[in-house]
């Protein structure tokens, strides 16, 4: 086959291409130009904004598939489905798992009850257009710079589904981590293991709180699965893992990794330091069922989760970022000390 990525030079591109020419498709990069690539890659440089003025130059290479892993907006959607149509087979787009009602629920976006979990494909899905409040988004942009100012996932499905020329496929992702993790979501944890904190402290609701997650190599694998398929024309699929752990418990997994020996203490809200908080309805649970992809597909993880956690352990002390936090470690110390006077 000879497929199209449209972006795929950031986390989990490069993986991706990785898996597609290994399995012997030709992979072409559309991007800036400002990244390395294997030198199998074929390139075509261009701003992902001004996608139709390549157009042409799609349609004499007649791409089999396109992933396009930089959609934001149904307007880049829509412009995306307008430049490949008649020139490609089908055009796989890396969605989130934020499309769902529980998310909106969970940053008290959306009214009513609580979403049942686990939540799988056929799930409620958001009914309000703001996908996160005004200062998460802000945060996300600095770590994604092509996230636009419409970032809205459930548009971007809904185009790519709703046209009926040109078949869509629409992976809804989980929180990603591993090797080249933009948002260092181990590094919280691990940096106060290396510091040699005695005790890592949670909130009572935050330590029961379940989340979806998958490493960078398995999302990939799952990416690469669906773009060689024609199985999955018209479907959607949740990628991550089978099992979502609590944060204790994942905190647990990454201790076990580097190696930490110290007390994890649960404290009641109240009594837990407001750095320590979630800035969400944690009653509200994320648990999403990757079960379609297994069965369909027949999706499983090529990396086992002790061995990605140990990775990516391993390349986040490599490269530690500038700043994540933040780190009241006097706060800590006295909400434990509070405990331990109270007890």
């Amino acid at each position: 086959m000879k497929i199209l990525a449209i972006g795929g030079t950031g986390f989990i591109g490069p993986f991706v291409i990785q898996q597609l020419q290994r399995a012997g498709h030709s992979v072409t990069v559309f991007h800036r130009g400002n990244a390395a690539l294997p030198r199998s890659t074929i390139q075509i440089p261009g701003d992902r904004n001004r996608l139709d003025d390549h157009r042409a130059a799609f349609a004499r290479e007649g791409f089999d598939v396109v992933i396009d892993f930089i959609l934001s907006s149904g307007r880049q959607a829509k412009q995306l489905i307008d430049t490949c149509r008649g020139i490609t087979g089908r055009i796989v787009a890396l969605s989130s798992m934020d499309v769902y009602r529980a998310w909106g629920v969970f940053y008290g976006l959306e009214p009513g009850e609580l979403e049942p979990m686990p939540v799988d494909e056929t799930s409620a899905v958001r009914t309000q257009r703001q996908t996160y409040p005004a200062e998460v988004l802000k945060k996300l942009q600095a770590m994604l710079p092509w996230l636009d100012d419409e970032y809205d996932k459930a548009a971007v499905e809904r185009a790519i589904l709703g046209d009926k020329e040109l078949p869509g496929t629409v992976m809804r992702l989980p929180m990603v981590y591993g090797p080249g993790d933009f948002a260092h979501r181990l590094y919280p944890f691990l940096k106060r293991m290396d510091d040699a904190r005695p005790h890592i402290l949670f909130a009572d609701d935050v330590a029961v709180m379940r989340t979806p997650r998958g490493y960078v190599e398995n999302v990939a694998a799952g990416i690469a699965l669906a773009a060689m398929s024609d199985r999955a024309a018209g479907q959607i699929y949740n990628v991550g893992e089978a099992e979502a752990f609590t944060e204790l418990d994942w905190a647990r997994k990454i201790a076990a990794a580097a190696g930490w020996l110290g007390e994890f203490v649960v404290l009641p809200h109240d009594k837990t330091p407001a750095h320590l908080h979630w800035p969400g309805n944690t009653a509200q649970h994320l648990v999403v069922s990757s079960e379609k992809l297994r069965r369909e597909l027949g999706y499983n993880e090529p990396v086992p989760r002790d061995e990605s956690i140990r990775h990516t352990v391993a390349w986040e002390r490599k490269h530690p970022p500038d700043t994540v936090g933040p780190f009241d470690y006097k706060a800590e110390d006295a909400a434990i000390n509070g405990m331990k006077a109270s007890a």
